[in-house]
């Protein structure tokens, strides 16, 4: 197989053989003769939770919708199916999603196996508008579970973390189209955020900080507004101490705006507002590694004043860093299950060793919050740590073993962090 790596080129996948079926029936021809198989979405998880060194499965041939049911306010794809191109389709019929992450060019069944997210105080993360999944499992029988006829199974198998099986369909809970409009401020005082961040965080659909942990500010606020007949469209002149940005800006300083969504208060779709970046331009800077750490909502002023107690060690390796918030939910292995949370996000440089370093340091400041890494992304938190993060691990164990005895989906990362165990 040709040597294939991940979005952002940290880490290469070692597999002996590829496959890009193009029919459910291929699918489940696969998985049935296979021994250790992952699916392999866009490339854009950062560490090797889809990786296996034996057979990779990739449903870039899965890309359609396969229907749109104006009654009961759904739509079905295929699992391989990107944000950017549902949105469109979405938005042409009249409906939306309710959140988006900050960048359209996710899958959405990655997206939901690891609970990732977008920004807002009342919005759970992208995988809480499912409302069924098709798998095929490991004896090659296709399984469909739905929120509605499945409970506890189908809370504990949407964010699945691929152990599972291979997903082929989700159908997600759409609502009535909607315009937004984008307005960035710059140099928010970290005071204000520590003293008013209940307010700050609230004050939009969308909410999110950018900082450098350089000074004692967040460099940039994008506040993301539904837009309603009463909009004047005249940005407010100050946010809690902040100022309006005179230009587009990319949350990164020095890196242009021309691949980022449009600001200055334009209205525009939905799906044109809240991604941070573009479909037709490479996301965030390219050249980087991310980690993420969820900390429950009460913790969070404690969590940044943490943090900005390393900031001398955090800001040499730091591109930039994100926080927002997310709505609880009641999907297992979902880092917001049962509470509402802050995510802190951290685009470091490309530079693993000296990362790799600092991560201990970090996750021992932000350990008295239980804070969660995100799946998909750079931690170097203990194994028996993180399971005990999770009240609800021991049922999802139970379920791996019901879905796949022998353990066709599962990898080292899976072994380590699932069942604390190191077989790969």
């Amino acid at each position: 197989m040709e040597e294939q790596a991940n979005w952002a080129g940290n880490y290469t996948y070692s597999a002996a053989r590829r496959h890009r079926p193009e029919t459910l029936e291929q699918v489940q021809e696969l998985v049935t003769r296979c021994r250790k198989i992952k699916v392999l979405g866009t490339r854009h998880s950062f560490n090797g939770i889809a990786d296996t060194p034996e057979d990779l499965l990739s449903l870039e041939h899965f890309n359609q919708v396969v229907a749109l049911d104006r009654e009961r306010r759904t739509v079905t794809i295929e699992a391989g199916v990107r944000y950017g191109d549902l949105c469109r389709y979405l938005h042409g019929a009249g409906y939306a999603l309710h959140n988006l992450a900050s960048l359209p060019h996710i899958s959405v069944a990655g997206a939901c196996a690891t609970a990732t997210h977008g920004s807002g105080d009342r919005h759970g993360n992208l995988a809480t508008i499912v409302s069924a999944i098709e798998i095929v499992t490991a004896d090659g029988g296709a399984v469909t579970l739905s929120r509605e006829q499945h409970g506890d199974a189908f809370a504990g198998a949407v964010v699945g973390l691929g152990g599972l099986g291979v997903v082929t369909k989700l159908t997600l809970n759409i609502v009535p189209t909607f315009a937004m409009r984008q307005d960035v401020y710059e140099n928010l005082p970290l005071a204000q955020v520590e003293q008013r961040f209940d307010e700050i965080v609230s004050s939009a659909y969308s909410v999110s900080l950018f900082t450098d942990w350089q000074g004692a500010n967040f460099t940039q606020v994008w506040l993301k507004r539904r837009v309603t007949e009463h909009d004047s469209f005249a940005a407010e002149p100050e946010f809690f101490g902040a100022t309006p940005a005179g230009d587009p800006r990319h949350p990164i300083a020095g890196i242009s705006a021309v691949n980022c969504t449009e600001q200055m208060g334009v209205p525009g779709p939905w799906h044109e507002r809240l991604p941070h970046f573009r479909l037709e331009y490479t996301p965030s800077s390219g050249e980087e590694l991310q980690s993420e750490y969820l900390v429950p909502r009460q913790h969070a002023v404690a969590a940044l004043r943490a943090i900005h107690g390393l900031r001398e060690q955090v800001a040499p390796l730091l591109q930039i860093s994100e926080v927002r918030t997310i709505a609880a939910d009641d999907l297992w292995m979902s880092p917001c299950y049962r509470q509402d949370c802050v995510a802190l996000h951290f685009t470091w440089i490309k530079d693993w060793p000296a990362v790799s370093k600092l991560l201990p340091r970090l996750e021992e400041q932000l350990s008295p919050f239980d804070a969660r890494p995100h799946w998909g992304k750079l931690f170097t938190m203990p194994p028996a740590r993180l399971q005990s993060l999770y009240p609800k691990l021991p049922d999802f164990q139970q379920l791996l073993m019901c879905y796949d005895p022998q353990g066709k989906f599962r990898n080292a990362f899976l072994d380590a962090y699932l069942l604390g165990s190191d077989r790969a």
